[in-house]
């Protein structure tokens, strides 16, 4: 299953004549961003109608032109026509982290447009498929009201079975993962900084029960760091992160040019065009 189909066409920088650049790779969890996750999203949000803002922030001296300002963090919000849901390119800023990797996507939505709190977040890494979080933008974007829960978390691990992945032994109803263990999908303890408007997600003491919200990762390699992390918030509804799961565990392939050092080894190839 993770043999190549091109073994001998390497990875490397393509010769000037007879290598291809692009290939059509698999399996899509493995597969990496392309380089271009902020692309691949914007694209999908610009055809989806939402409107896009640039904030900069930085420090200007007194004299000092226009084009010498020190820009200290640059955001791009994009906005839903309704203003219910919003998705913020923070990589720039390095808010936190998830599994040691920078947050490239905060994706969030609200229940009144006049409030400025919002109801769920949701976080994802570099590396994680461009095509994968088009598919739950594009799930957010034609829901009525992107807040209100739809269904149980048997969705999330029915969209990943349903592919072929494996509900984990000891946690069948919570957990699953790929059938070569490299990627991961839960049901668990929210991480630390993630947003969430349920007032049970700050209160919670450390001896008491918290609140649950799906987590999913790549770590290919045991041990040697994550390809990437996805995180969210336990008010996210499960039929939205179902849609993430299904989406990720997809047995169809998807379009590269720019190969994970740490997955290009298992991932299987075939020439584009």
């Amino acid at each position: 299953m993770e043999a190549p189909l091109h073994p001998d066409f390497p990875f490397g920088p393509p010769a000037p004549t007879s290598v291809p650049s692009a290939y059509w790779v698999g399996p899509r969890h493995l597969a990496g961003d392309d380089g271009r996750l902020y692309d691949a999203v914007a694209d999908t949000l610009a055809g989806l109608g939402w409107t896009s803002l640039t904030i900069v922030r930085g420090r200007q001296e007194p004299d000092e032109a226009l084009e010498d300002r020190q820009v200290l963090r640059s955001t791009v919000l994009h906005i839903s026509p309704d203003t219910l849901r919003w998705a913020q390119w923070v990589l720039p800023d390095e808010p936190f982290h998830l599994g040691d990797l920078p947050i490239a996507w905060q994706v969030s939505a609200r229940t009144d447009p006049c409030s400025p709190l919002a109801q769920w977040s949701a976080y994802f890494t570099p590396d994680v498929p461009g095509e994968v979080l088009a598919d739950f933008l594009a799930a957010l974007d034609a829901r009525d009201q992107p807040a209100v829960p739809l269904g149980g978390p048997e969705l999330v691990l029915d969209a990943v079975t349903a592919h072929g992945w494996l509900c984990d032994i000891d946690r069948p109803g919570a957990r699953a993962m790929d059938p070569t263990f490299a990627s991961h999908i839960c049901l668990g303890e929210v991480p630390p900084l993630i947003q969430d408007a349920d007032p049970l997600a700050l209160v919670a003491e450390a001896d008491e029960a918290v609140l649950a919200g799906w987590q999913a990762w790549a770590e290919p390699v045991p041990g040697a760091g994550y390809l990437w992390a996805a995180s969210f918030g336990a008010s996210v509804p499960h039929d939205l992160v179902a849609v993430f799961a299904g989406s990720l565990s997809s047995s169809a392939p998807v379009l590269r040019q720019v190969l994970p050092e740490s997955t290009r080894g298992r991932l299987l190839r075939a020439l584009a065009g």
